[in-house]
C-alpha cells in the first residue's frame, strides 16, 4: 500500500515501536491466525520464488488497524507514505474546520428554538385563552336560568 518491502515496513514499525502501543494501533496474529493465513496463501507461495516449507511462520505477523496504517504513514519515508499523511493532515484540519462551524451552527439553532419555543408558547397560550373564552360564553349561555319567570299574558 505505501510502496515499500515489508522488511523496511517492520524496521520501521520497530524504530518507532512507542508509537504503535496498544491494539488500537496494532496487533500480533495468534499462531493459528498466521497458519490459516499461510494456507490460505499456499497457492501464491508456490507460484513465486519464495516458497515456504509447510506453511509455518517463524514469527507471527502484526495486523495493523486503521489508526495503526495511519501511524505508519507518519514512519515510512516512500512518496506515497507521504502523500497520504499529508492527506491525513488535511483531512483532520477539514473536519476541525468543520467542527467549529458546526459548533457554531449548533449554538444559532439552540438560540432560535429557544426563540421559537417562546413563541410557540405564547400561541398555544392565546389560542387556549380563545378556547376557554368560547367555551365559557356558551356554558352561560345554556345554563339553567334562575329567577323569576314572567308570563307574557
Amino acid at each position: 500500500m505505501y510502496g515499500v518491502e515489508t522488511r523496511v515496513l517492520n524496521q520501521a514499525v520497530k524504530r518507532n515501536i512507542e508509537r504503535f502501543e496498544g491494539e488500537d494501533f496494532m496487533f500480533q496474529l495468534s499462531k493459528n491466525e498466521a497458519d490459516k493465513l499461510s494456507r490460505s496463501q499456499i497457492v501464491i507461495l508456490n507460484n513465486s520464488k519464495n516458497e515456504r516449507r509447510g506453511g509455518n511462520v517463524k514469527y507471527a505477523p502484526y495486523a495493523f488497524t486503521e489508526l495503526g496504517v495511519a501511524m505508519l504513514s507518519s514512519v515510512l519515508s516512500s512518496k506515497i507514505a507521504i502523500e497520504i499523511n499529508r492527506n491525513i493532515m488535511r483531512a483532520f484540519v477539514t473536519l476541525r474546520q468543520f467542527s467549529l462551524n458546526y459548533r457554531e451552527l449548533a449554538d444559532k439553532l439552540r438560540e432560535m428554538e429557544g426563540k421559537c419555543d417562546q413563541q410557540f408558547a405564547n400561541i398555544t397560550e392565546t389560542i387556549n385563552y380563545l378556547l376557554q373564552k368560547d367555551k365559557i360564553e356558551i356554558e352561560q349561555k345554556n345554563r339553567r336560568r334562575i329567577g323569576f319567570i314572567q308570563n307574557e299574558e
